[in-house]
């Protein structure tokens, strides 16, 4: 076993443990390149260890010896040349002019560089496309800058580090720094028993197909061609349910740009191949632009007897209302709803601050509190109760040990996979010892890294607070709530919540300022609220005149 590192080689024992890692799980996917890639590492000394991993964890390929300057690291050529004989990196890139002026100082591009305005007053920026301009073709460092005592190290294996970090976690978002946070205690995160079932990717084909969805999008995001985009991505199918689900994201997105632009009948067809959470009410509006009223009737009253979500469903009533009106189809009498309670205020401005804070401050009592917590107190109840449910550690679900939450948090089965364990997670509340259970989880876990809990604004006394006003039977309609639709009724709770603790009750005070109105989600919370007896209150200020 080799010597623990030095603190100063933190990174270098972090990719160690990453390629461990990958190398344990993925053995049997891995390719002839990579298994040497990670034999041949363990066997160079550690100064050429250290300055690649560097490399690879900064900006870009290209690098000038001269800031490749790491004090623990020492003379970073003589530790390159192990990496040089080993092709993962060279000096013998080939550059375009645009491209090397990206490493250089603005000085050094006017005096190296064949810049047609030598002017000083010009931007980097602007000499940078002077060489696009000029298409010049691509020479190594040393035949461009002949006078510039330096040496340009290119990093070659670029890419297949790429593969072994998206092996380990799982996507291309994340990168190595995520262990400097944990190593700087920034960021703690559960432990989850990942077993070998639940790594991401269970086939090969699996990382091929994550990298082409992956190019597919850079390339959208580059604007290319959608034509050209599109085919490929319509024709791509895979087993894996987290593959499926970044096909549909990026169909969805891809969808939204055409119907921007007006090429409805093309975003029509994806949003109708996607599985994506808002693509099927999103049909609806792009049938209606079309002028495909009888069309769009029709569908929405299919997806109406089985939406997906309380958005949806609030979403295809109004639909399904303006059609009935443009197809001259008799409007059913809908259920007159709950009226909203009221509060108008009238108060100062403030000099500082928002308008939920004024109205917070201009409530509060010293025996019945006001706190602003929007969407915080109630997710973190949930959270801390939910905790081993959230958490379990199911095929698919945690695939490194740098996840704040679940892998399929937001897709479709999720709720459904674990139902029997939120079950008995909200069956806790039927006990009177519930809020016991809540409070020891909170000191358990406090500070790890949640989905839903919101440890900067949960101390122990709103705890308590919270615990003591909100009756049981309200917190299991609110989580039973949020598991319908756990990326949408997340949100849109009220702003503010007040407790009376000698009468253990609260109320819950949604706040407008002038000019605001509800949004759709606030709409859905109120309306939930009112058919389960929770005190709800839309409080709508006015500002005084001065």
């Amino acid at each position: 076993m080799s010597a623990p590192l030095p603190p100063e080689l933190y990174y270098l024992g972090n990719f160690r443990t990453a390629l461990a890692w990958v190398t344990g799980r993925y053995a049997d996917l891995l390719t002839e390149e990579e298994r040497a890639f990670s034999d041949t590492f363990y066997a160079l000394q550690w100064q050429s260890q250290a300055l690649l991993v560097r490399m690879i964890m900064r900006k870009g390929c290209h690098f000038r010896l001269s800031k490749l300057n790491y004090p623990e690291i020492g003379d970073c050529l003589n530790a390159a040349k192990p990496l040089l004989e080993s092709g993962w990196i060279t000096e013998q890139a080939l550059l375009k002019a645009d491209e090397l002026a990206e490493v250089l100082r603005k000085d050094e591009v006017l005096i190296h560089l064949p810049v047609t305005d030598r002017r000083s007053s010009q931007k980097k920026t602007e000499l940078i496309e002077q060489l696009r301009a000029q298409d010049l073709p691509a020479q190594i460092f040393s035949d461009w800058c002949l006078e510039l005592d330096d040496q340009l190290l290119s990093l070659v294996v670029g890419e297949l580090c790429d593969r072994l970090r998206l092996m380990f976690f799982g996507n291309l978002s994340q990168d190595w720094s995520e262990f400097v946070l944990a190593d700087l205690g920034i960021y703690r995160y559960e432990t989850v028993d990942i077993r070998p079932e639940s790594r991401g990717f269970q086939c090969r084909q699996d990382i091929e197909d994550y990298l082409h969805l992956h190019q597919l999008r850079v390339r959208v995001e580059q604007d290319e061609d959608l034509a050209v985009i599109v085919p490929p991505l319509l024709a791509f199918s895979s087993s894996n349910p987290y593959l499926c689900g970044r096909q549909s994201r990026l169909l969805f997105q891809i969808a939204q740009r055409l119907e921007k632009s007006g090429e409805r009948q093309q975003a029509l067809m994806l949003y109708q191949r996607s599985e994506h959470g808002e693509a099927r009410w999103r049909q609806i509006r792009v049938l209606e632009q079309l002028g495909r009223d009888a069309e769009a009737f029709q569908q929405a009253m299919a997806f109406s007897d089985a939406p997906v979500s309380d958005e949806e469903s609030q979403r295809l009533e109004r639909a399904l209302t303006r059609l009935r009106r443009k197809l001259g189809v008799s409007i059913a009498k809908q259920p007159k709803s709950t009226g909203e309670r009221r509060l108008d205020l009238v108060l100062a401005a403030p000099e500082h601050g928002s308008v939920e804070i004024a109205v917070r401050d201009h409530l509060h009592q010293g025996d019945a509190p006001v706190h602003y917590v929007e969407n915080t107190l109630l997710c973190s109840l949930f959270g801390l109760l939910c905790w081993d449910a959230i958490f379990a550690p199911l095929p698919g679900a945690f695939f490194h040990p740098f996840h704040s939450g679940p892998v399929d948090l937001h897709s479709p089965d999720f709720y459904p996979r674990r139902q029997d364990m939120f079950d008995q997670c909200l069956k806790q509340l039927e006990h009177h010892d519930y809020g016991q259970l809540i409070k020891a989880r909170y000191q358990a876990k406090y500070g790890l890294q949640s989905p839903f809990v919101f440890w900067g604004m949960l101390d122990e006394a709103r705890l308590d607070l919270a615990l003591k006003c909100i009756p049981a039977a309200h917190l299991h309609a609110c989580f039973t709530r949020m598991l319908r639709d756990l990326r949408a009724n997340r949100a849109g709770m009220p702003d503010l919540i007040q407790f009376y603790p000698h009468e253990r009750r609260y109320r819950m005070i949604e706040v407008k300022g002038p000019g605001d109105r509800l949004q759709d989600n606030q709409k859905r919370w109120l309306s939930f609220a009112a058919q389960h007896g929770i005190a709800v209150e839309v409080c709508y200020v006015r500002w005084a005149e001065a």
